[in-house]
């Protein structure tokens, strides 16, 4: 029986006929399957990988890595297996592959710093991926030709077609998509025992960046503003029983019966701001257990600064600077934020 051989373009021009059949009947979820998802974020990422390099810090991958897994455990999509891996570039970002291949840049970890942060980062990319969201970007943007060629793993030349599938990632996804990866990510964070302001600190903070600092990827992003407004809206739906008041220089925590001291310096790259948003979640995990008892708070002292807890919940660090700018020593200082907690959660 004699071989039928079609080359490649005869085959893409029948892939074209097959796709545009299943486009005109608006089948577009089912175009690239799991398995296929899979397959061009394994190509791409090895692309990726080549081309940035990973940073060469165990801990930090292991750090990113680790935070990335307990994210997936609440995640509503376990048929992929996602990896975490940190990149060596200045730039501020981070980004999803379909299958499960995400990426944050050396540049972010730098300016985010807390797990919390990195939480809320990885939870709107891992959010992308729940929803595939770029697979979705791919079936609908990128035409069917050339489509077809990706599910075809070659081009004609023989070139593989990871860059053609990062540029249109990089083009950016929608308004849309955007936005469900916050709520979504939001809700993941909260799930995964992460603060509750995870994401609204990352927003705040990449809010600041200076404009060199800022890259072009994902530039459709809705603005950094809106999405902070958002993100409230969404903070505002669980009655977290504080707020916050204040400004980048100093801030608060208060509620009906009370208010914490006024905090005035920075702490492992957070502003006074940022900590009181922090203090404010974490008094509302404590507000989350079954019964809430004045006499659990305790402080654990590292030799220099001293953290509070409620039982194993952290609330918050006092470093010396702390102290001096409370006119204080660092113990009589901790108890006044007991006292205030003491407080603000009477009832």
């Amino acid at each position: 029986m004699k071989k039928l051989y079609i080359s490649s373009f005869t085959f893409t021009i029948l892939i074209f006929f097959a796709l545009s059949f299943i486009f005109t009947n608006e089948v577009y979820a089912s175009l690239i399957s799991t398995k296929q998802e899979i397959s061009i974020g394994e190509d791409a990422a090895k692309y990726v990988e080549k081309k940035y390099k990973l940073v060469d810090d165990a801990a930090l991958q292991a750090r990113v890595n680790k935070i990335g897994q307990s994210l997936v455990a609440v995640s509503g999509r376990k048929d992929i297996k996602y990896t975490f891996k940190v990149l060596d570039s200045d730039d501020v970002n981070a980004f999803a592959l379909p299958g499960g291949f995400i990426y944050v840049f050396r540049g972010l970890t730098d300016k985010i710093q807390t797990d919390d942060e990195l939480a809320g980062i990885l939870g709107h990319e891992i959010a992308h991926v729940v929803k595939r969201h770029s697979v979705n970007q791919l079936e609908k943007n990128m035409g069917i030709t050339i489509l077809a060629t990706i599910l075809l793993s070659k081009t004609e030349n023989g070139m593989t077609a990871e860059p053609a599938i990062l540029s249109t990632i990089a083009a950016g996804y929608s308004r849309s998509d955007e936005s469900e990866a916050d709520k979504l990510g939001f809700e993941e964070t909260l799930a995964a025992g992460y603060n509750p302001y995870s994401m609204l600190v990352g927003l705040m903070k990449l809010n600041t960046l200076s404009p060199n600092e800022k890259t072009d990827l994902f530039s459709d992003h809705p603005s950094t503003l809106k999405r902070i407004t958002k993100m409230k809206e969404y903070l505002h739906t669980l009655n977290i029983p504080v707020q916050v008041k204040g400004n980048e220089a100093s801030a608060y925590v208060y509620g009906p019966t009370g208010q914490t001291p006024t905090i005035k310096i920075s702490m492992n790259g957070l502003s006074p701001l940022e900590r009181a948003y922090f203090i404010a979640g974490n008094i509302y995990k404590i507000t989350q257990q079954p019964a809430y008892n004045p006499d659990y708070y305790l402080l654990d002292s590292d030799g220099t600064n001293i953290s509070i807890y409620y039982n194993d919940i952290y609330i918050m660090s006092l470093t010396p600077d702390d102290a001096a700018s409370a006119s204080s020593d660092l113990l009589s200082l901790a108890k006044e934020y007991i006292s205030s907690f003491k407080q603000i959660l009477a009832s």
